[in-house]
């Protein structure tokens, strides 16, 4: 196998130079990262799992003309990817509080929300990624405010969607992030969605007894954390050929 080019190493990812133009290969890490990487650690099996996840969910998410940046899984840890002009702001929605939303406003944990909250963020580690108005996002000129218009449509469609799916096999979705970016073919530019829907970064908990099933077990040293990941991708009916014996990813070339 040709080596590859790396471009970029995210906290959870790798992205390789794509075997033809306009692609990349993205790498998912069993690296596990919480509270802008002040805590580090290891959760086996993880990129195999959210490789998974994430192709299941995007694969879903492009039947119902969600454009996405997803072209196909290679392997077990990578897959096929348009590239495209990352938007430098992390879109959340909030259906249930919890995390910082309950820490700011003093909501307990678990409280389900009058209406889904949308909230943005600017991506940048070294500020801690602070939350932003829409107003910032334009004027700055992160995005458009077409581009914002674009982003908070698809953005609900996807809440509406993955609320269902994930209910329909016991598990709430509490909240996720999703990233964009700018997509460029044939002179046209659109926006499409980006990076990874996981347990990474959704909060997943079950139905009927608010168990976590995501990075939270991770970041709160609840224990169990592959157990729980690996629950999803069954209730999912995708868990790897893999099972869920040791998934130790092998080391990649730079």
């Amino acid at each position: 196998m040709a080596r590859r080019r790396q471009l970029y190493e995210g906290k959870a990812k790798i992205l390789f130079e794509g075997p033809e133009p306009g692609t990349l290969v993205q790498y998912f890490k069993d690296d596990a990262t919480a509270f802008n990487a002040q805590k580090k650690g290891t959760i086996t099996g993880k990129g195999v799992l959210n490789n998974r996840i994430s192709e299941f969910l995007m694969t879903k998410l492009a039947e119902i003309n969600i454009p996405t940046h997803f072209i196909r899984r290679l392997n077990m840890r990578e897959q096929l990817i348009k590239e495209v002009e990352i938007i430098p702001i992390e879109v959340v929605v909030r259906n249930i509080a919890a995390g910082s939303l309950a820490q700011r406003l003093g909501i307990p944990e678990g409280t389900r929300l009058p209406r889904s909250i949308v909230e943005y963020y600017y991506k940048n580690d070294q500020l801690n990624d602070p939350m932003v108005a829409e107003e910032h996002i334009t004027a700055f000129g992160w995005a458009s405010a077409q581009d914002v218009d674009d982003i908070v449509h698809y953005t609900l469609r996807i809440n509406d969607f993955l609320t269902g799916l994930f209910l329909g096999v016991g598990i709430t979705l509490v909240d996720f992030k999703l990233e964009f970016g700018r997509l460029y073919e044939n002179d046209e530019m659109r926006v499409v969605l980006a990076d990874e829907i996981s347990p990474d970064n959704c909060r997943l908990w079950d139905a009927k007894t608010n168990e976590k099933m995501d990075k939270d077990r991770f970041r709160r040293d609840l224990g169990k954390i592959e157990e729980a990941y690996q629950e999803v991708a069954r209730r999912l009916g995708i868990l790897p050929e893999a099972g869920s014996r040791d998934m130790k990813g092998p080391e990649t070339m730079q």
